[in-house]
C-alpha cells in the first residue's frame, strides 16, 4: 500500500501519443496521478473536463497532470481529442502501476461485482514522495480537493 511521505512506485506506461512514460522522469516537479476506471464514462468524463477546466491552476503550481485507467492508447486518444484533454493519459491494460498503488481490485457497482480500479489520487513531490494520498474520491469534488492538496 502507497503510504505518504514514502517514495512513490515508479512505473513506465505507453501514453495517448504512443510514448513510454516513467513517472521518474517527472522528478523536480509535482504530479498529480490519478486513477480512474473507463474513459468516456460519466463520472470519468466529468472528472476529467474538471481537470481540464482548471489546468491553468494546475500549470501555474507548476504541476505535471497523469491521468491513468486500464484503456489502450487508443481510446486514450479519442477520449483525449472528443474533451481536449491538455494532460497526459497513460494506458495500463496489465494494471502494473494500478496495483503498486493499491488502486485495482474487487469493486462492486449496482450488485455486480467486477475488478477494476478505484477512482484515487496520489500527489507526488519533487523529490519522488507521495506528499497526499486520496482514495475513492468522488469526481464531482476531485479538482478543487486536489488543487487544496497542491497548495499546502
Amino acid at each position: 500500500m502507497v503510504e505518504e511521505g514514502k517514495p512513490a512506485p515508479d512505473f513506465e506506461l505507453t501514453s495517448d501519443t504512443g510514448e513510454q512514460v516513467k513517472l521518474s522522469d517527472f522528478r523536480g516537479q509535482p504530479v498529480v496521478l490519478y486513477f480512474y476506471p473507463k474513459d468516456d464514462t460519466p463520472g470519468c468524463t466529468k472528472q476529467a473536463c474538471d481537470i481540464r477546466d482548471e489546468y491553468a491552476e494546475f500549470k501555474e503550481r507548476g504541476a505535471v497532470v497523469l491521468g491513468v485507467s486500464p484503456d489502450d492508447e487508443a481510446a486514450h486518444v479519442k477520449f483525449r481529442d472528443k474533451y481536449q484533454l491538455p494532460f497526459t493519459l497513460l494506458a495500463d491494460p496489465e494494471h502494473e502501476a494500478s496495483e503498486a498503488y493499491g488502486v485495482w481490485g474487487e469493486r462492486k457497482y449496482m450488485g455486480r461485482t467486477y475488478m477494476g480500479i478505484t477512482r484515487s489520487t496520489f500527489i507526488i513531490d519533487s523529490d519522488g514522495n507521495v506528499s497526499k494520498a486520496m482514495r475513492g474520491v468522488k469526481a464531482d469534488t476531485h479538482t478543487e480537493k486536489v488543487l487544496a492538496a497542491l497548495a499546502t
